[in-house]
């Protein structure tokens, strides 16, 4: 019996794989992750769990996005790393914890986790939106400031240091934005939404990155907010944005 009740594009959502294949599998990757030092053993384990749900929950095509956003916030994060170490807004070394990785993609599996129960594609939308903007904010935030010293306040456009809460600059949001639109193309090239469906979760994940500047700018440089809760609120709104469009425009 397929294990959920829905197919999508070339690359099947409903899936009979058995449970220790997807076990193996998502426990490769979180050693691979581990081993090039992209999270720490916490992270890990955290990645591993969210891994696992996901295939089980969204198919193999859940599974392949997750990796494609971890790809990209590998690279990114190593881009400039010695300019960003000297500044003090480089990333750990050992890689990120597990509060960090659910807090950036938490949301994502939670959305996935609903699909079966409900069987709604508005779930898969608002996880592949979840996960885009995760990678948006990665991307944007490692690109911008490898690219430039500096940096604008959202909130305000006063210039600030690259690296700032809540900072923008124009090489860190284009490449943000290419990123949610290159994990969207990835979500519907592997059928986890459909192709009408992929500009609303790229839109979704672009809104939720910029979400995170002014979260950041208003929130978290006063420390009312941890970068973890600005970064789960921010996927948060990627989705609701996500399901909302796709409620309205499909």
């Amino acid at each position: 019996m397929p294990i959920l009740p829905a197919t999508l594009g070339a690359w099947p959502v409903a899936s009979a794989h058995p449970w220790w294949l997807s076990l193996t599998v998502t426990l490769g990757f979180a050693a691979v992750a581990r081993l090039v030092r992209g999270v720490t053993i916490s992270g890990a384990i955290a990645g591993a769990v969210v891994a696992f749900l996901l295939y089980t929950c969204a198919g193999p095509g859940g599974f392949v996005v997750l990796v494609s956003v971890f790809v990209l916030a590998w690279i990114t994060t190593r881009l400039g790393y010695s300019r960003k170490e000297r500044r003090g807004t480089a990333e750990r070394k050992e890689g990120r914890n597990a509060f960090q990785v659910l807090a950036n993609l938490g949301l994502a599996t939670l959305c996935a986790a609903s699909f079966p129960f409900s069987g709604r594609r508005l779930f898969l939308a608002a996880a592949t939106a979840a996960l885009a903007e995760a990678a948006a904010d990665t991307v944007s935030s490692e690109s911008g400031q490898a690219a430039t010293e500096k940096a604008l306040l959202i909130t305000t456009l006063e210039p600030v240091p690259a690296g700032t809460d809540g900072g923008i600059s124009i090489p860190g949001t284009l490449a943000g934005v290419s990123a949610a639109v290159l994990i969207t193309l990835v979500s519907a090239g592997v059928g986890l939404i459909d192709w009408p469906s992929s500009w609303i979760c790229a839109l979704a994940g672009v809104m939720g990155m910029l979400a995170d500047s002014f979260l950041g700018a208003s929130f978290e440089r006063d420390k009312l907010m941890t970068n973890n809760m600005v970064n789960f609120l921010s996927t948060g709104v990627a989705a609701v944005f996500a399901a909302l469009f796709f409620v309205l425009f499909v």
